[in-house]
């Protein structure tokens, strides 16, 4: 390139030319790159305003399991052993781990829907249940899930998990009677937690039994409550192992949080703190290459 007379002259063809006074832009290319440009500001916008709801939606699901906690510290514990022991399975079937966040989302508010004043009286009475109270008990996972439902643009596998923890896979479950493959993987998973600890922890009107009782049960619902796949790889002996250190782990008198309602105390309680904040229910995992 060559420099004469205070301006630039015709470069040769291997060469680049400059222009000290480019052409003027044009009204399309002006509004092209306007256009451009408010659209990367609106995507910016729209991304910030994402994050917000985000911090919105899991501050409203902590203020929901405090809701538990303060309204029914039973079932409080209930759902955190229960999301101990289905974390256990997920990692074991090779779930990522935003699928292994949503398990323990399902876990946690799965019975959500029992905190609601018609049930609460039915849930912890001493006596065995009636058939109207067996009818009012069954509405708990549609009510969990409408409790659920505002937050689906955030957590969409939530409101069915929550819906779907009570079906079978033999399609005699409730509500909607899903069968097979066609129940959400995160309710199959959870299925397995809730029985375990149903059946180890016990209810008011009904004594905790063995942890050999509770693998004989889930052993025999194989294929009829529970996917056959997943009851045998919770019932390998590895899962299994690791599903007992939890047991002990969860069962261990270190915590007790109060039963603000009845003046009772729930000993054995897992802590929670949120996937989304600091970690999760569940020890880390076991590693089963040993």
């Amino acid at each position: 390139m060559h420099y004469e007379s205070g301006g630039f002259v015709h470069p040769s063809p291997d060469t680049i030319e400059f222009s000290p006074h480019p052409p003027p832009m044009s009204r399309t290319r002006l509004l092209t790159f306007g256009a451009l440009g408010a659209w990367a500001a609106l995507s910016i916008r729209r991304r910030h305003d994402q994050q917000i709801g985000e911090r919105v939606a899991a501050a409203a699901l902590e203020a929901l399991l405090n809701a538990i906690d303060a309204n029914d510290a039973q079932t409080g514990a209930h759902v955190r052993r229960v999301a101990a022991y289905s974390l256990v399975l997920a990692r074991a079937a090779g779930l990522d781990e935003h699928e292994q966040s949503t398990v323990e989302r399902v876990a946690l508010y799965h019975d959500i829907g029992k905190i609601n004043a018609a049930l609460f009286d039915v849930v912890h009475d001493d006596e065995l249940l009636t058939n109207e109270e067996r009818a009012l008990i069954i509405t708990h996972p549609q009510l969990g899930a409408d409790v659920i439902r505002p937050l689906n643009a955030f957590y969409p596998e939530l409101y069915e998990g929550v819906l779907a923890h009570h079906e079978r896979w033999d399609g005699s479950g409730y509500p909607r009677g899903l069968r097979g493959l066609a129940i959400p993987l995160q309710a199959r998973i959870v299925t397995f937690g809730d029985t375990f600890d149903v059946i180890t922890h016990g209810r008011r009107y009904a004594r905790e039994r063995s942890v050999a009782v509770a693998r004989s049960v889930i052993e025999a619902g194989r294929g009829a409550q529970f996917d056959p796949t997943l009851t045998d790889l919770f019932l390998s002996e590895p899962v299994f192992e690791e599903m007992l250190e939890t047991f002990h782990s969860a069962n261990a008198p270190a915590i007790v949080k109060p039963d603000r309602r009845r003046g009772e105390a729930e000993v054995g309680v897992p802590d929670i703190t949120f996937r989304w904040r600091n970690g999760s229910t569940a020890p880390e995992p076991r590693d089963r290459s040993r």
